[in-house]
């Protein structure tokens, strides 16, 4: 019987390095290099199941913590499943909850079985460590589950970041022994923060655990992106070639691009539905804020040159109106456009990959898209 996770690298760009994959998965294969939109409460904000498949969405992520809280895992398992709850029959990603409990400072107490903290919605007392993850994830029955990890802060000293690390490795073992469901995939999580050779040793040590993937967690947490880069410049040569690749948490245009120079495969993060929201979408010259008083009488899409349904029927002027008006729709059609632009783009660096020529699309992309302002 064929494993139900693998993952094959198709191709290597001649030109840059860049890879192409396919990681398999019992609800179907997924492309790589991907962006996953993020559903926190099992569902992308503004977004139902339907317009998430017209996008082109081959995998989202779900978030482990947010879901215990509420509604809880046993009402999902009740429910049979995520994917059922949520009427989602692509892979999900949950996260461990690692991330948002430790960003919980000054309500949360992290000892070596796990961390007690106050949830953020009624202060109720709550616990996780490793192996409370691996059964929530278990009940969830996700298809790639997250080993729970430390995640240090920016900027934080060599010995707090060796000691979460090795604290973090220590429960990488834990959550592997722990973790029993074959339809599920454990990835684990390289930390190490901003040091080098802390960055390699973690990537050592995950890489002997052998998970069928990795997440590199720990990065874009307000460090200049130069940093980020040298962070994974690295690592990688440390990073197994036959497993998929996970850079946690990013997911502007620019990381996308930088991410996949360096062997990336997997990203995700909230920025596209979450600017969209407040009004500011992304086009192929750069952020854009529709709000903005200029835009009152533009009759032409929010992207030109994007193919999603709110470009394609509706203008800079018409969504404008919508938020400051104050309807809904506006932050619908705002999410709809800026998910399909990094699911599209991710389309584009695939072909570029496919055709060779990423350092092309690269130049080209940088040459357009303005990274220093909003418009």
């Amino acid at each position: 019987m064929a494993k139900p996770f693998s993952y094959e690298v198709t191709h290597v760009c001649k030109q840059s390095g860049a890879r192409l994959g396919v990681l398999h998965t019992p609800r179907g294969d997924v492309q790589t290099p991907i962006y996953m939109p993020v559903g926190t409460a099992a569902t992308v904000k503004a977004m139902t199941p339907r317009e998430m498949e017209e996008i082109g969405t081959q995998i989202l992520l779900s978030n482990t913590y947010h879901l215990h809280l509420r509604p809880g895992e046993d009402l999902i398992r009740e429910a049979d499943g995520l994917h059922r709850f949520m009427d989602w029959h692509k892979p999900i990603l949950t996260d461990s909850g690692g991330f948002q409990v430790f960003s919980l400072a000054g309500i949360r107490k992290i000892e070596e079985r796990g961390v007690t903290f106050q949830s953020h919605i009624d202060g109720s007392r709550h616990f996780i460590g490793p192996e409370t993850s691996m059964d929530i994830q278990q009940a969830l029955g996700s298809d790639i589950a997250m080993a729970f990890d430390v995640c240090s802060a920016y900027p934080c000293d060599y010995k707090q970041a060796a000691q979460a690390m090795e604290r973090t490795h220590r429960w990488a073992e834990r959550c592997k022994t722990h973790h029993t469901r074959e339809d599920q995939a454990l990835f684990g999580i390289v930390q190490g923060a901003f040091y080098k050779d802390l960055r390699v040793e973690s990537a050592k040590a995950l890489r002997d655990m052998d998970f069928i993937g990795y997440g590199i967690g720990g990065l874009s947490v307000g460090e200049p992106k130069p940093i980020m880069y040298e962070m994974l410049d690295e690592m990688m040569p440390y990073m197994p070639e036959e497993k998929p690749r996970y850079l946690m948490g990013v997911g502007t245009p620019d990381c996308l691009v930088e991410g996949v120079l360096r062997g990336i495969d997997m990203f995700d993060c909230v920025l596209a539905t979450r600017i969209a929201r407040n009004g500011t979408v992304l086009t192929h010259q750069g952020r854009l804020v529709v709000k903005n008083a200029q835009f009152a009488r533009d009759f032409t899409p929010m992207d030109p040159e994007c193919d999603c349904y709110a470009c394609r029927h509706f203008t800079r002027a018409y969504v404008r109106h919508l938020f400051k008006a104050g309807e809904i729709t506006a932050g619908r059609l705002a999410s709809i456009h800026n998910l399909r632009f990094l699911i599209h783009m991710m389309e584009e660096i695939r072909e570029a990959i496919a055709n060779d020529c990423f350092l092309d699309y690269r130049k080209a992309f940088y040459e357009r898209y303005d990274l220093t302002k909003n418009f």
